[in-house]
């Protein structure tokens, strides 16, 4: 119920939006058609006239796409000609026309279905308990398909915007071709790093530890000296302690077993645990996503931590996870000095993650902080 209150005032505000930005369009539109109407058959002025309104309307569409991405959640691919945007806002003026009345619509209905809170003051015959109680109703049906109409419009300024401003079904195809495989190809370079970073773990880690519980071992079996002896006893018990915990953090490290037995917020409430400085996770699913969303979101947030610890001294974390239109949000942020590199091994290493999944990662690190790396990840 949050969800939709929420994207009901999100489309709301987007339309209300619209219906100002059709202010603009609907002149635009005609006084491009009063120009363009005597010159349509001069080449020679057609191309005089034509750039100052195609550039308008480049404008004015560009306008559109930041509108209609922040409140009503549709994108569209940036690469569309400057006669697409001059087509698209000759016809999206009237859907922002459209949306006005709906609007209209919702205010007077909302207006007259309260009217039993506020009809003791009115003079008249409004005030009959039969009069307020057959306008208070007629108020709430047009305040009810009101609300409909504005997910209606919101439908339809979409629907609009991808017809005319979208590629063709054959570059769409192409485009989405060359986004498998260069998220094909960032998978087998993902497994690959990740096979290099767990063969360096084990080497410069275990390894080492293992390299001295034997020598250690070796030394004692040498000694004659009952004393020494369990000095060197105790130091390869200690070492194999060491050895152990090492090899449970490169585990750890490599996929949680918290993940599968209890869940995505148990085991970023682990990391939050693990971690030297205070993390706050802000956990706001009703459901576990699938696994694959589940593992990225989860190593999104161990990468985003231990970076904030480890170099922007970092006193304070913030975890958030939510989910909104069939996407799950993560969203990291610090209070470190900033300067975080996107381009980085680690981070990059997430963007290819987060990509295989048709995700988007965010990283905005301003010198001073604070850094905020969000991932959107699409899910079922």
């Amino acid at each position: 119920m949050r969800d939709m209150a929420r994207r009901g005032t999100r489309c709301a505000v987007g339309l209300i939006m619209g219906a100002a930005t059709a202010a603009v369009e609907l002149p635009f539109t005609l006084l491009a058609g009063l120009a363009l109407a005597p010159v349509a058959a001069w080449p020679s002025g057609r191309r005089a006239v034509l750039p100052l309104f195609l550039a308008g309307a480049r404008r004015l569409a560009d306008l559109e796409r930041a509108r209609l991405r922040i409140w009503l959640r549709v994108h569209v691919t940036p690469p569309y000609q400057d006669v697409q945007a001059l087509r698209y806002v000759a016809c999206r003026w009237a859907l922002g026309l459209l949306g006005a009345v709906v609007m209209l619509s919702v205010a007077v209905g909302l207006a007259y279905g309260s009217l039993w809170t506020y009809a003791w003051l009115l003079p008249g015959d409004v005030r009959y308990p039969w009069a307020i109680t057959v306008t208070s109703l007629g108020g709430l049906f047009l305040l009810f398909l009101a609300v409909q109409g504005i997910y209606g419009v919101a439908e339809l300024e979409g629907r609009l915007a991808r017809r005319l401003l979208g590629p063709r079904h054959q570059e769409e195809l192409e485009r989405r071709i060359e986004e498998l495989s260069a998220s094909r190809a960032a998978v087998v370079d993902a497994v690959h790093d990740e096979r290099r970073r767990i063969e360096r773990d084990l080497h410069d880690g275990v390894q080492q530890r293992l390299v001295a519980l034997g020598m250690l071992i070796g030394r004692a079996r040498r000694s004659q000296d009952p004393d020494r002896l369990d000095r060197l006893l105790r130091q390869a018990h200690e070492e194999s302690g060491r050895a152990l915990d090492e090899l449970r953090e490169v585990a750890w490290r490599i996929y949680p077993t918290t993940l599968d037995e209890a869940g995505l917020r148990a085991a970023l409430e682990t990391v939050a645990e693990r971690t030297s400085v205070p993390v706050r996770v802000e956990y706001d699913l009703t459901a576990e996503p699938e696994r694959a969303v589940a593992t990225v979101a989860y190593f999104v947030v161990c990468e985003a931590v231990t970076n904030a610890v480890k170099h922007a001294a970092a006193s304070r974390i913030t975890v958030a996870v939510g989910a909104e239109d069939a996407f799950v949000y993560v969203c990291v942020e610090d209070d470190g000095h900033g300067g975080a590199n996107a381009g980085g091994s680690g981070l990059f290493g997430l963007a290819r993650r987060v990509a295989a999944l048709d995700g988007r990662l965010d990283v905005t690190s301003p010198p001073g902080g604070p850094t905020v790396v969000t991932a959107e990840l699409p899910c079922a």
